[in-house]
């Protein structure tokens, strides 16, 4: 599913309604609608420059980190399928701690299971969702782009292999127990600096 962040920042896209905007002045909607229509047009206008501004921060602040938060985003960025912007959620937002374990890791961003018992039986219930909601949100869009971007990788094996010839919904499931096993795998990179086995890292630029 496409980004609301794809669609506001995409330059054909604005340009398309641009026209359309234009092409109102003689159409019988009446004027307040048309003032209305290029109200809202002129707001989606001004979130596009604000995103692009965040993102040439970001991208600043990664080339030449001034934190250890930038520097940890830096580490990050440097796999393949992890832009600036979702580098730099997850080290200011997450990795700002200093986690002991994996098992600390997963239960901070909620992406744990929640085990049943009543008595009588056992089961999971699925992930406790008790943690950083917008991690989740973050780590979960990766483990799709890490499944296209890093093929190669032993987590996207492991998905393929356990997950891809099931069901959509058991796909789903496995997408956030890659989720969760990516998260991990990021943690490592920017505690010990372990690259996560079988990962492409990106091309340096030329000087």
């Amino acid at each position: 599913m496409p980004r609301l962040r794809d669609h506001i920042s995409g330059d054909n896209y604005l340009d398309a309604h641009r026209e359309q905007l234009t092409s109102l002045a003689g159409d019988p909607i009446g004027q307040h609608k048309r003032v209305e229509i290029r109200r809202e047009y002129e707001r989606l206008m001004l979130v596009q420059q604000q995103l692009k501004e965040i993102d040439q921060d970001q991208r600043q602040r990664i080339e030449v980190p001034q934190t250890p938060g930038d520097e940890k985003a830096a580490l990050l960025v440097q796999l393949q399928g992890v832009g600036p912007i979702s580098a730099s959620l997850l080290a200011h937002e997450f990795f700002w701690r200093d986690f002991a374990n994996r098992k600390q890791v997963g239960s901070a961003a909620g992406l744990v299971g929640t085990p049943f018992d009543s008595g009588n039986s056992e089961r999971e219930q699925g992930i406790s969702k008790i943690g950083n909601s917008l991690v989740r949100v973050i780590i979960s869009e990766l483990a799709w782009s890490w499944l296209r971007y890093q093929p190669q990788s032993k987590l996207s094996q492991w998905f393929v292999e356990r997950y891809a010839p099931g069901s959509k919904r058991l796909r789903k499931v496995g997408i956030v127990a890659l989720a969760r096993k990516l998260l991990i795998a990021m943690w490592r990179l920017v505690k010990y600096g372990e690259v996560p086995e079988g990962a492409l890292l990106k091309r340096p630029k030329p000087v």
